[in-house]
């Protein structure tokens, strides 16, 4: 462990925390990472969403700059994001700045000029940025007098081919160890198995760094996953029951979706926007910060939006189609609930998303290795979709981690029933063979099944596929459950799709195990989507029922909360900043439970630093002193 410098003891560390930032205890491994990084050394910081990853570096960067170490250089892909971190900077009294596409060039050089001289404690900026000639030569100058500080690499997975979000420029980051060696480092992530933190690693030259790995664990997160049906309506009835009112998230696949679904629900309502990388810069920006700003907004989007998204109050995340990678699932369900209150992370897939993902990866021009990791990677998915146990031990359980039972996730709540799906599996692959030898050509999914179940239909006829020996040797087996024996049997390999020949069956070198009885299929039996029953899972609050953060509050209480909330969103369009950047609303909730009447009840309230106090300390004694 390193030895903190004499002009940064730990108790000036914790005296930062709680003035600048307004908090009185350090969370998790926040003590020692920052103790690790502001004396000097490199860290790796593998920190779920929520769990505080910024103040990691921020608190470090302010101790850095009074020990007069300079400025703090962070790499951040994403614009909105620079934004929202640089304005909850101000508003914290630190000064911070950004550069980027947003600048004009006055602009621009007003903030390089205040860099070179010093004055600036956190910059941030683009990878493609910070690695330009112009750039560097600027690190340069402040190198040279000893006023580079730190650099923190912000969502560090970007680095790796195999994270769910790879980035090339990352890659370009090395030159920051190389040319600056002695200026320490610190990269975070919320998501990175195993493979991902080693490519983080060996990418960024981080051997020496000392690794901070916190829990994966979300427990305020239900997880469901439903068996696609008529996804939409599925969707419309899960907001409408469990979710009427809250902001939340929707990530679909492709641009249409994302535009059908915002229009349906929209139709339904709710307030939707679609958010894609075929809209105009200016209408996803617009989209952007309503969602940021205002209350109940529901965000349609691609994985196009979402990275860096720090509003506190999602109260579901919902995928109408998969991910590629648990990874990815876990990066966007985990913008759901930042603010520790419960929320929901509802998924629902069918036989084309398995269908979809596998053609994806198989049509990639990647090289086979890496179609083999990625392979693995959607089979691990998979295999979290179709479990019947507890989904969020083996969420954490890819990610290394080890836990017991949640009761928290669909299959703890309503285990479902299992069944044995060898016989079935066996059954559709001796008919997709039959059909072969028989046609000499190859079918999609829904003739074989009808052949199986024996539905002696026009196509079936056409072809003589009736007189096949398998026809109706499946006449037992519903619909839902050969379209679960398929998924099994394409994510396992045991079968495959063509995609060039109007995704018909192809058997494997793998489907032999299964045709001889070696491998067993067990599989879920099909569920409603909890959506669909007569009574909601949870008990939803009214519409404009509190915030959870308030939901405890008496009478006068509630009141002073609604007060505080209004008062903050005009502070917050006056400085066009979201809300929570003011305060979040756990800190309105306190300040109304307290009912202050002076500031210096104010004082220890979580959220509230010195800053905060002055500048907003008397406009919140004159809002509580209403009630």
């Amino acid at each position: 462990m390193p030895v903190l410098p004499s002009s940064t003891p730990e108790r000036e560390l914790s005296e930062i925390l709680r003035d600048v930032f307004g908090y009185t205890e350090f969370r998790g491994h926040q003590q020692a990472i920052i103790e690790n990084v502001t004396a000097g050394a490199d860290a790796l910081v593998l920190m779920p969403t929520g769990g505080g990853k910024s103040l990691c570096y921020q608190i470090p960067a302010i101790a850095r700059q009074r020990a007069g170490r300079g400025v703090t250089v962070v790499v951040s892909p994403l614009i909105a994001l620079m934004h929202d971190q640089v304005g909850a900077l101000h508003e914290a009294g630190v000064d911070a700045a950004f550069l980027n596409s947003t600048l004009d060039w006055e602009e621009t050089q007003d903030v390089e000029r205040r860099m070179l001289r010093g004055e600036i404690t956190l910059l941030y900026a683009a990878p493609e940025r910070v690695t330009t000639p112009r750039f560097l030569s600027q690190l340069d100058g402040l190198h040279e007098r000893g006023k580079l500080s730190l650099f923190a690499i912000d969502e560090a997975h970007c680095v790796s081919q195999w994270g769910h979000d790879f980035r090339p420029e990352y890659r370009a980051l090395t030159v920051l160890h190389e040319r600056y060696a002695g200026v320490p480092r610190i990269a975070l992530t919320a998501t990175a198995d195993a493979l991902t933190r080693a490519d983080i690693v060996e990418r960024l030259q981080l051997e020496e760094a000392r690794q901070f790995v916190s829990s994966f664990d979300r427990p305020n997160i239900r997880y469901t996953i439903v068996e696609k049906k008529d996804p939409t309506t599925q969707l419309l009835r899960f907001i409408e029951r469990e979710h009427e009112g809250d902001a939340g998230v929707v990530y679909c696949q492709s641009r249409k979706r994302v535009e059908d679904t915002a229009q349906t629900l929209r139709d339904a309502g709710i307030e939707a926007l679609p958010y894609h990388a075929g809209l105009d810069a200016a209408v996803r920006q617009k989209h952007q910060d309503r969602f940021l700003r205002d209350e109940g907004i529901v965000m349609v989007a691609t994985i196009a939006f979402g990275m860096g998204i720090d509003k506190p109050d999602v109260r579901f995340v919902a995928h109408l189609d998969m991910p590629k990678n648990i990874e990815g699932y876990y990066q966007e369900t985990g913008r759901a609930g930042r603010d520790g209150a419960p929320a929901d992370a509802w998924m629902t897939y069918g036989l084309q998303d398995v269908v979809n993902q596998r053609r994806m990866i198989d049509e990639s021009p990647a090289g086979e290795e890496f179609k083999q990791v990625m392979r693995g990677k959607l089979d691990a998915l998979l295999s979290l979709a179709e479990a019947s146990d507890c989904r969020r031990v083996r969420l954490l359980n890819y990610f290394g981690e080890h836990s017991t039972v949640c009761g928290n996730c669909d299959n703890c709540l309503n285990p479902p029933q299992v069944w044995d799906g060898t016989d079935a599996a066996r059954k559709l692959l001796s008919t997709i063979y039959r059909v072969q030898q028989h046609s000499g050509i190859s079918f999609g999914a829904g003739h074989i099944m009808d052949i199986l179940r024996g539905k002696a239909t026009e196509k079936v006829t056409q072809f003589g596929h009736s007189k096949l020996s398998t026809f109706g040797l499946g006449s037992e087996f519903s619909e839902a459950q050969l379209r679960g024996v398929m998924r099994q049997l394409i994510a396992t390999g045991a079968l495959s799709v063509d995609a060039q020949a109007f995704n018909t069956l192809q058997l494997t070198d793998g489907s032999r195990a299964v045709l001889k009885g070696e491998t067993p299929v067990l599989l879920r039996e099909s569920v409603s989507s909890p959506a669909d029953r007569k009574k909601s899972r949870r008990d939803k609050p009214a519409r404009g029922a509190p915030s959870p953060a308030a939901a405890t509050l008496d009478t006068a209480g509630q009141a002073r909360f609604a007060a505080l909330k209004a008062w903050r969103g005009e502070v917050a369009r006056e400085h066009n900043l979201p809300a929570y950047v003011i305060f979040h609303d756990a800190t309105l909730a306190a300040i109304a439970e307290r009912a202050p009447a002076t500031l210096e009840d104010l004082q220890g309230l979580s959220g509230i630093g010195s800053k905060k106090l002055e500048a907003y300390g008397a406009d919140v004694l004159r809002v509580c002193a209403a009630f």
